[in-house]
């Protein structure tokens, strides 16, 4: 008989400022696009109710600050996560190179059991701009998830809402193949919020 227990998986969203963290989710949760500029502060997160593989999931999606100096603040957020979307901008070299020190802070604050076998996702965001603009190609980007136990890459684009639903799907899908999965019980009262509003594209969304 299929299971219809309820779990609940936290995922967190990591990335420079800029890259489209917040689209992204917004995108996935609200199909909403806005190009409105709102730094977000600290984290914030949104939910959605999904059925995987016949379970019932609620997601808790983390938006997270990219700017370095709420960096700090990571161990709270990090704490129980199930899996992680690392997302950096094609057009933007450098948030590509920054993804190493993005995962590594994530393993040393979030702690899990098998750091080789964590969940993660790499999102290669606003692939809809003009390829000339493209800083950084797919093989590359292959490249680098390959050499960290076959990371699985997305090329994704917010505002056409290219791969963001298979790109969630995929690392909730790993998440949700570790043992033990995660706690149904868990209280979302418990997670530490900076701001009272709900998110409003805490990173450019020119994605």
């Amino acid at each position: 008989m299929s299971s219809r227990k309820k779990l609940l998986l936290k995922i967190i969203i990591l990335g420079d400022s800029g890259v489209g963290k917040t689209c992204l989710m917004n995108q996935y949760v609200n199909r909403k696009f806005s190009t409105q500029y709102k730094a977000t502060i600290g984290a914030d997160f949104l939910t959605k109710e999904v059925c995987i593989d016949d379970r019932n999931v609620t997601m808790q999606i983390w938006d997270t600050a990219g700017l370095e100096r709420f960096q700090s603040l990571g161990v709270a957020f990090y704490r129980g996560a199930d899996c992680c979307a690392l997302v950096f901008d094609v057009t933007s070299a450098k948030s590509f190179d920054n993804l190493d020190s993005w995962r590594e802070e994530f393993l040393i604050q979030a702690s899990p059991r098998d750091p080789n076998r964590f969940p993660f996702v790499v999102l290669g965001n606003k692939f809809d701009y003009p390829q000339d603009q493209h800083e950084v190609t797919a093989k590359r980007a292959e490249a680098w998830c390959a050499n960290k136990f076959n990371i699985p890459y997305f090329p994704t684009s917010a505002r056409e809402n290219l791969n963001v639903e298979q790109a969630f799907l995929t690392v909730s899908r790993k998440a949700l193949e570790q043992d033990p999965v995660a706690d149904p019980y868990s209280d979302f009262s418990t997670n530490i919020r900076l701001e009272d509003n709900p998110p409003s594209g805490g990173d450019s969304c020119a994605c």
